[in-house]
């Protein structure tokens, strides 16, 4: 018989077959996820070299991490590309989710198009991308070659905006499935919310940003989690289109962690530069936590 309480059921017992079917999940994620944080938290305060050893530096290799030039350009570049991205895969996604819902024609051709590149790896972005961007026979001789002999357009081989050339790419790839998520947001708006706005003459624009986007809210935030990590672990499209280049102009924290880990063989300095990864998206997933689980708990 199920315990009961005040007539009740017990929580513990309710949805039994589906917590017992969630258990090798947990598991793996209490192994392998958790256990490997807290392995690679521990080793980063060592001075392991080739094999992990536990011989205990303190704070050493955080404070070598901080006053290595490599890793400051790494952390630049990636303030950078995790800025511009957020502000405009943001911008452009919304822009043409609305164009979007506003029931074209083709709109499912155009929304394929649209999400195509992000069925690519990162990998494959990359080098279409270092082609097109390449000066010899990209965008900048196409130009040359209809007239304009002096027109430049070499990111990726320029020390001073390589970052944006990658930024381009990964715009390219992501921003569909951005247009995506908001379009679903936005085809979830009760059409007689437009309705109404429509009577009472409200502008089409403040429409959007009074009355849409404060509705879209949990698509918003979603959508902030998911630029957010990709921003955080962005490696292949550095390695594919520049590989750190030029010189470490294009360096970001996880090509830094891969060199001194498996190149450098230096463990213990990887293992501090990988915390400072895990620090930044517990920075990233903390809030977006405290404002979901927060606002439901507060509004019951």
């Amino acid at each position: 018989m199920t315990p009961t309480y005040q007539g009740r059921p017990f929580s513990l017992f309710r949805n039994l077959n589906a917590k017992i079917a969630s258990i090798p999940m947990i598991l793996t994620a209490l192994v392998i996820f958790v256990g490997g944080t807290a392995w690679t938290v521990f080793y980063s305060f060592t001075n392991s070299k080739l094999l992990p050893r536990a011989s205990f530096v303190g704070f050493d290799q955080y404070e070598r991490l901080w006053a290595t030039p490599r890793w400051l350009v790494a952390v630049e570049n990636l303030a950078i590309y995790g800025v511009c991205t957020l502000v405009f895969s943001l911008a452009i996604g919304f822009l043409l989710a609305a164009l979007m819902d506003q029931k074209i024609r083709f709109e499912n051709t155009f929304r394929t198009i649209f999400l195509y590149p992000f069925a690519l790896s990162f990998i494959v972005t990359g080098l279409v991308w270092q082609w097109i961007l390449n000066p010899n026979f990209g965008i900048q001789q196409v130009v040359r070659n209809l007239g304009w002999e002096s027109f430049t357009f070499d990111p990726l081989y320029n020390a001073d905006i390589v970052i944006y050339g990658i930024l381009i790419a990964g715009l390219w790839q992501g921003t569909g499935l951005i247009m995506c998520l908001m379009l679903a947001g936005l085809r979830g708006i009760d059409g007689d919310i437009w309705k109404a706005a429509r009577v009472d003459g409200i502008p089409t624009w403040k429409t959007y940003v009074f009355i849409v986007i404060p509705m879209m809210r949990p698509v918003l935030v979603t959508t902030l989690v998911i630029i957010a990590s990709g921003i955080v672990k962005v490696y292949d499209l550095v390695v594919a289109q520049t590989s750190g280049g030029p010189g470490i102009a294009s360096e970001v924290p996880a090509k830094y962690v891969y060199n001194y880990m498996f190149l450098a063989q230096n463990l213990g300095q990887g293992f501090a530069a990988s915390t400072m990864m895990l620090l930044s998206v517990v920075i990233v997933i903390v809030p977006w936590a405290y404002l979901e689980f927060g606002r439901r708990r507060r509004h019951g």
